[in-house]
């Protein structure tokens, strides 16, 4: 016989928007709980750029000094090594105060801050190791979410139900909506070497000989992107890790002495891009966020900031709602439907401009970037055009298109 949880909002998926969504939800005396397949938040390759739209969020929420204890790196500037050549390709320090960076810092750690903080909100709850996979319908309309867990079936009631449960979501697919996928031509292969003997300055990424490679600084090691060709990994590990190795070397020269840390490909994680987008966010009594809304790709370093976004928006429509007109089925569903037409423009401009990365990085691997030395028109954009354009790339990357703040009035007082 299944378990049976009652709440007022059950949010599938433990990962940012998932956990920040059910934070504001329960901040704001919201009865809420969040399933999550997993025992514990510690898994690799997992997003973990936190970006100045972010960190202002975690000062609303009091959760700044917090924060500022997990051990993390600080970028105020994002350069690229193009054939050689430095440049400086996002200059943070012209936004307002007070983050002026990017912080990099795992996201299991994040995580674990944000759900201690929940956790001592009498109306959260967080359950671990269940694993939501189908909605529960009565009159057409969503009144729950049905999961898995080590002690059997869990079925928890809820006046709305949120599928955070990111790119592959089983609640989205439960429900019958089918994001519109844009095609990428490249995936990523994720690995981590530890920084050279020898310091090496914060490059965010490497192009040389047709090769792409992102190096993001994390304590003590840096966790590294190969861009490749989409589909072409067997070619790689059919030519061998040594042929990996030297890539890597030759791509990002000051790594040479410590590419031997990759031991084989075990080593590689392959990260299949995606770029997709729901052209329908909900269905009565549920509504997809973050990932399960919308797949973002590796460029920028922007897609836990943009499912934060979604969990604030998302609270920020929502909360007044409950409180003034309760658990009504269609004040909840128009609240939904005003969240989705909030953050699909911003959405929509923000895998516009991944599209146009993804396209100059396509032909970045195909073809010379920057001569070198740089030719007139070279000399001109990197003088003339760049800096120009690095406040308002700061302004883009490090907030979105539309940043989301907290509304007043919605968190109560921190228990």
């Amino acid at each position: 016989m299944a378990q049976l949880l009652d709440t007022t909002v059950c949010i599938a998926g433990g990962g940012p928007a998932g956990i920040v969504a059910g934070l504001i939800l329960a901040r704001a005396g919201i009865d809420v709980v969040v399933l999550e397949k997993h025992a514990d938040f510690l898994r690799d390759f997992r997003g973990d750029t936190v970006h100045p739209s972010t960190l202002n969020l975690l000062d609303q929420l009091g959760l700044g000094e917090a924060a500022a204890r997990i051990d993390h790196s600080e970028l105020s500037v994002l350069d690229a090594v193009i054939d050689g050549i430095r440049l400086r390709a996002v200059d943070f320090t012209t936004l307002p105060g007070p983050h002026r960076y990017v912080t990099l810092m795992p996201q299991w750690d994040l995580l674990n801050m944000l759900v201690e903080e929940a956790q001592r909100q009498p109306t959260f709850r967080l359950v671990l190791e269940a694993t939501a996979h189908s909605e529960i319908q009565e009159n057409g309309r969503v009144v729950g979410i049905e999961a898995t867990t080590p002690d059997g079936p869990l079925r928890v009631n809820a006046a709305l139900s949120v599928a955070a449960d990111g790119r592959a979501s089983a609640v989205r697919d439960a429900l019958g909506l089918v994001p519109a996928d844009y095609g990428v031509p490249i995936d990523v292969l994720w690995f981590r070497v530890p920084r050279p003997t020898k310091p090496m300055r914060d490059t965010l990424a490497n192009i040389r000989g047709g090769s792409a490679l992102v190096t993001i600084p994390r304590p003590g090691y840096f966790q590294c992107g190969l861009l490749i060709r989409k589909g072409s990994f067997p070619e790689f590990q059919k030519a061998g890790i040594e042929a990996f190795r030297n890539k890597i070397a030759a791509t990002a020269p000051r790594l040479r002495d410590v590419t031997h840390e990759i031991a084989s490909f075990d080593d590689v994680k392959l990260l299949s891009v995606q770029i997709n987008r729901l052209p329908e966010w909900s269905v009565p009594g549920a509504i997809c966020i973050g990932d399960a809304a919308h797949a973002m790709s590796p460029a920028f370093g922007v897609g836990i900031n943009y499912a934060i976004q979604d969990a604030v928006a998302l609270a920020n429509t929502v909360v007044p709602v409950l409180r003034e007109k309760g658990t009504d089925a269609a004040a909840i569903d128009a609240a939904c439907a005003a969240v989705q037409r909030r953050r699909t423009l911003p959405t929509v401009l923000m895998q516009r401009m991944q599209r146009v990365a993804h396209r100059l990085i396509n032909r970045a691997t195909s073809g010379v970037v920057l001569h070198n030395p740089p030719r007139l028109r070279e000399r001109f954009v990197i003088a003339v055009v760049l800096p120009r354009v690095r406040p308002i790339l700061a302004r883009i990357v490090g907030y979105g298109f539309r940043p989301e703040r907290i509304a007043p009035g919605i968190l109560k007082p921190r228990a």
